[in-house]
């Protein structure tokens, strides 16, 4: 019986080699997820803050009155 002999499995330090394995990867996955939010989220929110920021309720309202765009305001011009 001429059998071929099977490599010997890792007994020591797999624990070891996974947690790294799997600690690198949630790394890289964390820091992709926060620049994704960083750049599809946060940055896309201060452009409304500065639209607000400049924008005059009052005139716009005014604008829209003119236009007759109310049924219950009339155009002071009426």
């Amino acid at each position: 019986m001429s059998s071929t002999l099977l490599p010997k499995p890792q007994m020591r330090g797999l624990l070891g080699k996974r947690l790294r394995f799997h600690i690198v990867g949630a790394l890289i996955a964390s820091l992709g997820s926060a620049v994704l939010y960083k750049y599809g989220v946060a940055e896309p929110r201060k452009a409304y803050a500065d639209f607000y920021k400049n924008s005059d309720a009052m005139k716009d309202f005014e604008a829209m009155r003119e236009a007759g765009v109310f049924e219950s305001v009339q155009p002071k011009n009426s």
